[in-house]
């Protein structure tokens, strides 16, 4: 008699929930712990199949039936087996934290996000980035030493002496030689602004020199 009601149960059980409810027979004829095999779950003296990646247990498992799994909803997801009833919330990238949606969330896995153009990655996740930051910003007397990425910030350095930069410049450029050029300097160069010439000296030269001669004529008949 015992053995047809047995086979009577087992019949109606799915080959999952058999399964399970032979392991928990054992576990209570021996007297031991329960301890569930991966991706199965405990619910009191059971054991239950987890719901697979994208899903969540919409009923626990029973003696007759296996685990009742529903997808997740929209705008949720859930990336591993599970137990839990109820999926995680799909996040969001927030722009005005500098961040932008890299991939879009799936019931599988969340919002991947990246930084806007003009900042860089402060905290990251394997691929998800979690906060950005603005690429700094060179002063004027220093030079772009490396432009920033999406994952590192922008590197300045300090002009040497003799050049200058706005803070826009790949490099520091050379102050020009007014001299050389001919012309007269009205204002050394700094680490900020370039040097600023005057008019040609040829043309100062030769000015000196006429008033220097009408002097000189001046002088002779006057």
């Amino acid at each position: 008699m015992r053995n047809l009601c047995w086979s009577s149960v087992t019949e109606r059980m799915r080959p999952g929930s058999a399964a399970v409810f032979l392991s928990l027979l054992m576990n209570v004829s021996t007297g031991q712990t329960l301890t569930c095999p991966q991706k199965q779950y405990q619910i009191n003296d059971r054991c239950c199949p987890m719901c697979p990646a994208g899903g969540r247990v919409y009923a626990d498992c029973t003696e007759s039936r296996s685990t009742d799994c529903k997808p997740c909803p929209e705008g949720t997801f859930m990336d591993h087996p599970t137990s839990r009833p109820v999926c995680y919330n799909c996040k969001s990238c927030d722009e005005g934290s500098g961040l932008k949606m890299k991939t879009s969330c799936t019931i599988v896995s969340d919002t991947v996000c990246e930084p806007l153009e003009g900042f860089y990655c402060s905290d990251s996740r394997k691929d998800d980035c979690v906060e950005a930051r603005k690429h700094r910003r060179c002063k004027p007397g220093e030079y772009i030493r490396e432009h920033g990425t999406s994952s590192t910030d922008t590197v300045c350095s300090i002009c040497s002496d003799g050049t200058f930069s706005n803070g826009t410049f790949p490099s520091c450029q050379k102050h020009t030689q007014c001299e050389s050029k001919g012309r007269e300097l009205l204002r050394p160069g700094t680490e900020t602004e370039d040097a600023q010439c005057g008019g040609l000296l040829l043309h100062r030269t030769v000015l000196i020199n006429s008033l220097l001669l009408l002097c000189c004529l001046y002088s002779l008949y006057f």
